[in-house]
């Protein structure tokens, strides 16, 4: 006997009508959505939500991309990039979970695999990045020594305080010279994000790279990998997506960028700044992402800026202020006079004040990098075992 004879005249102990007539007849009578109407909800939920996804990320980058000049590019400006990536990531991550059904059906599946392949080059990425962090770290090792050197009112500089700082400053030079040209080799890569002590005569030998990085490892050729693969849907495939495809394009983009500034800002391995770059107007993202693309290679082409190991503030920072360092130790003249005294005093003041300012921000810049790591690893495994899992059921 099926169920629906069963059930019926039956009435349940509060009086009220069985599930299974109540909702045949709500149904029928325009109460409750039947199956159609079900799966029209259901369309309508996911288009809110992937243009509720393309607005965000629009409206995040227009805040980004409205920084004043002297904020681009800072460490603080870096941790906004890596706290609205995460966001964006977040949200991206529910949008997956939210049509697990749809992620293993052509052609969405292609789509999802290539974004999870390319999250291994962003892994790449962020290792070398942790290492330019880590060789930024011994610089202000650096400048802490010239600080502790001449950083003394109880008494009046003497020769050996400028020896030490001299040595410093000939150390902090070839350190700063050593990463730029750090495009063609590479003496050790042992880290992937963990930790260890190092101990070496030469500058180079400070750097802890990962395992997953050799010796050719390029990060301008890895951004030209990631770029040449990003391409728009076709309409199509769009429909045929429901427009999901259009979300993951947007994470890929978004993906690239990310990873293209941080290679801007931070020294890494063949650093490179020359991608394909190019964005329909269609999105909405797509204005604050040309403009923050313009704005960055700007900075670049500046004079002075061509040749550096990296387009953030603090590295400009401390070029300037050890360049300034430089030429008052060039011109010193035992014993000092009270003008030159003074003089020294000022640029203490001025290499404290960046010292301080790298000091608490490699360590957070840091810290946002590995967590960005780790959201990443965790999309990508999540995402495979989701299609894994899919595959199995589906054959």
């Amino acid at each position: 006997m099926k169920g629906s004879q069963l059930l019926k005249g039956v009435v349940c102990p509060t009086g009220e009508m069985p599930a299974t007539d109540f909702f045949h007849e709500a149904s029928s009578y325009g109460f409750y959505p039947g199956r159609d109407q079900l799966h029209s909800m259901d369309s309508q939920a996911r288009e809110l939500e992937l243009e509720a996804f393309q607005k965000h990320v629009s409206e995040r980058f227009q805040d980004l991309a409205a920084a004043q000049a002297d904020e681009l590019l800072s460490v603080a400006w870096v941790r906004r990039l890596l706290d609205i990536f995460l966001c964006c990531l977040e949200e991206f991550k529910m949008i997956l979970f939210n049509n697990k059904g749809n992620l293993n059906k052509p052609p969405m599946d292609r789509y999802v695999s290539d974004f999870l392949e390319r999250s291994v080059k962003a892994l790449d990425v962020c290792n070398a990045i942790r290492d330019g962090i880590e060789q930024m770290k011994q610089w202000q090792k650096l400048l802490e020594i010239i600080i502790c050197a001449l950083d003394n009112t109880q008494r009046s500089f003497g020769e050996g305080q400028f020896r030490r700082v001299k040595k410093a400053l000939v150390d902090l030079a070839i350190a700063m010279l050593e990463e730029k040209n750090s495009s063609s080799t590479v003496t050790q890569r042992n880290r992937s994000f963990g930790q260890q002590k190092e101990t070496a005569k030469s500058f180079s030998q400070f750097r802890s790279r990962s395992w997953s990085l050799s010796r050719s490892w390029s990060a301008a050729k890895q951004l030209q990998a990631f770029s040449s693969g990003v391409v728009a849907p076709k309409s199509n495939e769009i429909t045929s997506t429901n427009g999901l495809n259009v979300a993951v394009y947007t994470m890929n983009y978004l993906l690239l960028f990310v990873m293209w500034s941080l290679v801007a800002a931070i020294p890494c391995q063949d650093r490179g700044l020359v991608i394909h770059f190019y964005v329909s107007k269609q999105f909405q993202w797509a204005a604050p992402f040309v403009s923050l693309h313009d704005k960055i290679m700007e900075e670049s082409k500046k004079r002075g800026r061509r040749n550096t190991c990296g387009l953030l503030k603090e590295i400009h920072g401390i070029e300037k202020c050890a360049r300034n360092m430089n030429e008052l130790t060039e011109s010193i003249e035992f014993p000092l006079n009270e003008e030159k005294e003074m003089e020294v005093k000022q640029r203490v003041g001025e290499l404290k004040a960046v010292y301080e300012e790298v000091k608490r921000g490699f360590d957070s810049l840091e810290r946002h990098v590995l967590e960005v790591f780790r959201k990443i690893v965790r999309i990508r495994v999540e995402g495979l075992d989701t299609l894994g899992q899919r595959a199995i059921t589906h054959d």
